[in-house]
């Protein structure tokens, strides 16, 4: 019988010595395996084995002829834990983060690598930009799980019946995991597409006005307001009256919503003893649970007030999105194979993510296709002639099939949300002590932040990635990219379940939009982000939406396939 003893390069060999029995190993990949398992590093193909003076052993010849111990390493490296600043007593590193922790986190991903660790008012962060991390994190294995604690981003509106904002396995996850992502599907999201053009035909009216008066306004404001008219009616069938008026106030609702994401970031940012400060007055912690009541009280009313679709009756899973009037009614008579329901008490905390995550994202991703079209020059006239072009007039009624066809439409969102995307930091948390790619030690419970931003502009992976280019989509440099580069809404079994209802929502809103209004960008003044929400979202960004009374001529490729199409170069109707 062949023992080998085994260690891990750049740790203690008494702490982390380890026999293991070889003969049954018949090949180096297996031992890589054996090793794996006893080590809980998650990539086994990234190890590799060296002697004491660290020449490497290829291949399982190698290591039997080897005489010594054998170190272990991980992609090259050592084994070591993720490193960072040292910062200050009590406040750790908080100022040198805040208040502009993208920035300040690129620059820590420069300095320490590509997995960084540091201590901000007690609170332990870990972070990555490195894509292999991020998908294992992401995968919910053994390893890795989304366990909200309190580390967590999300931990001050933490709610295990909810699937955004808790915990993944509780019996509660399971049965909303079962029910709610059928009435997201591409298939019912295809439903709502009269609802989304309906929603921003509303707003036309204000933003005509607005014009007629000459007047600048703030793009977050306004789509906010449009983001979540739109989700408040794909949810709840509930009008929220925001283009009544240019001067129509934000509902209650969408103001508690924003206000418990912005406490949350508050609470968080400064640890796990701040939280516990929820029966202070005056502290942002009894601030968030003062909103999160009322906020409960009049979800519970919107939703008992939901309209009906079709019919009252039950219908079965997959199908019941088609025949419900919104999301809630979808809810309330969905059934799945043994005619069981989603149960009310777990209706009303999941309507909560589904409407707030709904709006924030969109309206914040709304804002930044504006601001990508305002300060990317030649970006708002390519969107412009590619819609004439197509054949879209004020008379288009529009269909998934449009939206799907516009091309440029599809670069030009996917790099506003590769270089802007609002959401930035998804969260999982280590189940036992591992070894990540990269070699990086990580103990149990450690919460590792997949930050979206720092991964989308991270120059290992982006050729010039401060650079707008909606035109690098497609191309090889792109397509070879390593796997999860780009993960606007994150990837594996938690990801954003709402991403197809997004997606249609900005791919119907925007152009529509565009067709209409001429954007450009109010002032000199630099456009700064919010660093205390939870989401990226600009803050001073105005505009000027001038109505637009001409628009371009097609271009000859249009026209060509338009007398391909028949007597009189009519496009294909539309």
């Amino acid at each position: 019988m062949t023992i080998k003893g085994f260690h891990l390069v750049g740790q203690s060999k008494d702490v982390f010595h380890q026999d293991i029995h070889i003969d049954q190993y018949h090949d180096f990949e297996a031992l890589q395996l054996a090793v794996a398992e006893q080590y809980n590093i998650i990539q086994p193909a990234g190890i590799g084995l060296q002697n004491s003076k660290g020449e490497d052993l290829p291949d399982l010849d190698a290591v039997i002829d080897c005489d010594e111990d054998i170190g272990i390493t991980v992609d090259g490296e050592s084994i070591r834990d993720p490193a960072g600043p040292e910062g200050l007593p009590l406040v750790g590193s908080y100022y040198e983060v805040f208040p502009d922790h993208l920035g300040n986190h690129a620059r820590l991903f420069q300095k320490y690598g590509p997995l960084i660790k540091y201590e901000a008012m007690g609170k332990r962060n870990y972070l990555t930009n490195n894509p292999a991390i991020a998908t294992i994190a992401f995968q919910e294995s053994a390893f890795f799980s989304k366990q909200i604690t309190p580390d967590h981003p999300l931990a001050g509106i933490k709610d295990n019946r909810a699937l955004f904002i808790g915990d993944t396995n509780t019996e509660a996850w399971r049965q909303a995991h079962k029910f709610i992502p059928p009435s997201m599907s591409p298939k019912a999201v295809r439903h709502y597409t009269p609802l989304m053009e309906a929603s921003v035909k509303d707003s036309f009216e204000v933003f005509d006005k607005l014009d007629e008066q000459d007047e600048a306004w703030n793009v977050y404001q306004y789509m906010l307001k449009l983001a979540s008219q739109t989700v408040f009616k794909f949810a709840l069938g509930y009008d929220a009256h925001h283009f009544d008026n240019p001067d129509s106030p934000l509902n209650e609702l969408v103001v508690l919503i924003a206000q418990s994401l912005s406490l949350n970031k508050k609470v968080t940012s400064r640890g796990s003893w701040y939280s516990s400060l929820g029966a202070v007055p005056f502290t942002a912690a009894n601030e968030l649970k003062n909103v999160s009541n009322r906020l409960w009280g009049i979800l519970n009313k919107a939703i008992d007030q939901a309209p009906k679709g079709e019919t009252d009756e039950d219908l079965p899973l997959q199908s019941a999105a088609l025949g419900a009037s919104c999301v809630v009614d979808y809810l309330k008579r969905a059934t799945d194979d043994h005619g069981n329901k989603l149960p009310r008490e777990l209706v009303i905390p999941n309507m909560l993510p589904i409407a707030g995550a709904g709006f924030t994202t969109t309206s914040s991703l709304l804002s930044w296709l504006i601001y990508s079209l305002c300060v990317y020059d030649g970006n708002q006239d390519r969107l412009l002639q590619e819609l004439v072009d197509t054949g879209v007039s004020e008379r288009t009624k529009w269909t998934p099939e449009l939206s799907d066809g516009l091309a440029f439409l599809d670069k030009f969102v996917k790099e506003t949300q590769r270089l802007h995307n609002p959401s930035f930091q998804p969260g999982r948390t280590a189940q036992v002590d591992c070894i990540v790619p990269g070699g990086y030690k990580l103990s149990a419970g450690s919460v590792v932040i997949c930050a979206l931003h720092a991964i989308h502009n991270n120059p290992a992976i982006w050729s010039n990635p401060d650079r707008f280019d909606p035109d690098r989509w497609g191309t090889e440099e792109v397509s070879n990219r390593p796997k999860n580069s780009y993960m606007p809404f994150a990837t594996g079994p938690r990801s954003c379940i709402g991403f197809n209802f997004a997606l249609g929502e900005v791919k119907v809103l925007l152009p529509l939009l565009v067709y209409r209004y001429e954007f450009s960008k109010e002032g000199k003044e630099s456009v700064t982000y919010d660093p205390e929400f939870q989401l990226i979202r600009p803050m001073n960004f105005y505009v000027r939406a001038r109505r637009r009374t001409e628009w371009p001529e097609r271009s000859a490729g249009a026209v060509k396939i338009a007398e391909d199409y028949g007597e009189g170069g009519k496009m294909p109707p539309i």
